[in-house]
């Protein structure tokens, strides 16, 4: 019991200690976001600060102000537009002594101030009685919130008018959100008006009084908006430079707030206090855990001698257990090590099993691309026999070389068919000639294409530098992409497959293109799936792409096949460029 209660006051002293200076710490972050934030908003605000004074000046604004006539408001709004553009304010207007906007920089615009009446906002008040004035508030023309700056036209020492300028800072409440800030700027009286987190924005800080509600009404500083049943987002005024904590959602915050001034603002940036707390629990627990060994290394010591005696026994009980468990990890490691060879074979073989597969699917059209040259060849050598017994040497040449050139074609067809089908090896990787391994694989797909009426299109470029593979099982992959757009262009009733070599940054992509049916977004989630396939029983073994993607990335490469807005389907493989290579095109 009583090691129960040392425990427990340990716990608790620890876990208020580790409390104290999470907080300490969390606040002097929420002060520092304030000095930084509180020089954001200052900056925001005077790049302005000097733009109503610059235009009451102005020769054109005071002549407008003086005659009111329709000339000189034209001149004065082709001015106010051209000063917007020019230093990014969102709006810039003229009011006379009366509170009517004579000009204003979005006359000719839905929503001009032309012709409002704003006396009674205090911005213009401000300025006629101080040469200057600072609102924030709803624009009760546009609805668009906007700080206000205004300052007094003078002439021959008379005030004439009042130049305004109203700036967006809704950019600065945007920033917060972006960067995940809990930052906030209220008013006066305590309503937030900006804010980066959304659920602030029109909250006050503490429930409103009714004289306060009748301001806010007679200044329509929040025109259209209910603060009277906003909830207040703390419950009590309090201090308004201190330090408090607050709830949002599920969560306690720890708020500290900033003076703005000269508008009497307030500046609010919160951090949650759930890692504080996190950590100080943790740091409870851990101390616990602690005065627990403490008092259990203690325990030890008074019965060191029994322990000890105890210690040597369970020695010899591990000993023999961890023997044990060694001959057990050992013939672990050597099933292991037999699943990996295994199943290192098994993909080898299903690799082989892929090739003879698409040899398959295209021994129709092969038989046909050799059954062609031996058939013209057959025809050639009689005809040049025929030649042969009329003497005719040049017909007997022309023969003759027709029929070498049939033997060519025949021996690239079987050669690319012997290479593909009987290499089972894995090799190192090695430079390999994009264009090389392209046209490799277009030779053997060439005869099932065009058997079915399917045109294969690749313009050959020059300079393409060496990828990072294996040459043999680069062309397996390239020969499934091509086999299953010819597939798809077949069901699809479309006629043309285009293929891309492009270099990028440090790879090379290779693209090709069909027009078929598509691919839909379940049929794609499931594509690289073992035995996944699309087509009717015994047209392919649904190892193709996983196969192809094994290989792919087993260069250090990606392969993805993506739906084409037009319809059909374009497969790419993107191949890392030959080490030697990327290293001449960092030095270059």
């Amino acid at each position: 019991m009583l090691f129960g209660i040392l425990v427990a006051v340990v716990a608790s002293a620890s876990w208020g200690v580790a409390h104290k200076q999470g907080v300490e710490r969390l606040r002097s972050l929420v002060h520092d976001r304030l000095t930084v934030n509180l020089h954001a908003v200052e900056s925001e605000i005077e790049r302005f600060r000097y733009l109503p004074d610059v235009i009451s000046k102005d020769p054109r604004i005071i002549e407008l102000l003086v005659a009111t006539d329709g000339a000189g408001i034209g001149i004065a709004n082709g001015y106010l537009q051209s000063v917007r553009s020019m230093s990014g304010a969102d709006e810039l207007y003229v009011i006379d002594l009366s509170g009517e906007t004579l000009a204003a920089s979005n006359w000719n615009e839905e929503g001009s101030f032309v012709g409002h009446n704003y006396g009674f906002r205090p911005y213009f008040t401000d300025a006629i009685s101080t040469g200057s004035g600072r609102f924030y508030a709803v624009g009760v023309t546009t609805g668009r919130p906007g700080y206000f700056l205004s300052s007094r036209v003078v002439y021959e020492d008379r005030t004439i008018g009042v130049v305004v300028a109203k700036v967006d800072i809704g950019p600065l409440a945007r920033t917060w959100a972006e960067a995940g800030e809990v930052t906030a700027i209220a008013d006066r009286e305590g309503i937030i008006f900006l804010s980066g987190e959304p659920r602030w924005t029109y909250r006050p800080l503490h429930k409103l009084s009714a004289e306060t509600l009748n301001l806010l009404d007679a200044e329509r500083r929040y025109d259209g908006i209910d603060l009277a049943r906003a909830e207040p987002l703390a419950p009590s005024p309090g201090d308004g430079s201190a330090d408090r904590t607050i709830g949002l959602g599920n969560e306690r915050y720890l708020m500290g707030v900033r003076g703005l001034e000269p508008d009497g603002w307030l500046l609010l940036s919160a951090l949650p206090l759930g890692p504080v707390e996190t950590e100080a629990r943790l740091v409870g627990a851990s101390s616990a855990l602690l005065a627990l060994l403490t008092l259990a290394v203690g325990l030890f010591l008074r019965q060191r001698q029994q322990l000890t005696r105890m210690k040597l026994e369970q020695n010899a009980v591990l000993e023999g257990r961890v023997a044990e468990r060694t001959a057990a990890l050992a013939h672990e490691v050597e099933e292991r090590k037999r699943a990996e060879q295994d199943l290192r074979t098994m993909q080898d073989s299903l690799i082989h099993a892929a090739k003879l597969a698409a040899l398959g699917r295209m021994s129709a059209a092969i038989v046909h691309e050799v059954s062609q040259p031996l058939s013209a060849l057959d025809n050639t050598l009689a005809a040049a026999g025929l030649h042969a017994e009329r003497d005719a040497k040049a017909e007997v040449q022309r023969n003759l070389t027709s029929a070498r050139s049939l033997l060519k074609r025949m021996q690239r067809t079987v050669k690319h068919l012997r290479t593909f089908s009987s290499r089972r090896d894995a090799t190192p990787p090695e430079p390999i000639d994009a264009n090389q391994a392209i046209e490799a694989a277009m030779d053997i797909v060439e005869p099932r294409a065009r058997e079915n009426g399917v045109a294969i299109a690749y313009e050959r470029r020059a300079g393409l530098p060496p990828v990072t593979g294996n040459s043999i099982r680069l062309e397996q992959v390239l020969i499934n992409l091509l086999l299953n757009a010819v597939d798809a262009s077949v069901a699809a009733g479309q006629n043309r497959i285009v293929v891309v070599a492009e270099v990028l940054d440090a790879a090379l992509r290779i693209t090709v293109s069909d027009m078929g049916q598509g691919i839909t977004p379940e049929v794609q989630q499931r594509l690289f799936e073992p035995f996944f396939t699309t087509k009717t029983t015994g047209e392919g073994l649904g190892l193709g792409l996983s196969i192809s993607k094994t290989i792919i990335e087993e260069f250090g490469g990606k392969l993805n096949l993506v739906p084409l807005d037009a319809g059909g389907t374009q497969a790419w493989v993107e191949l890392p460029l030959h080490v030697e290579k990327q290293r001449q095109l960092v030095s270059a």
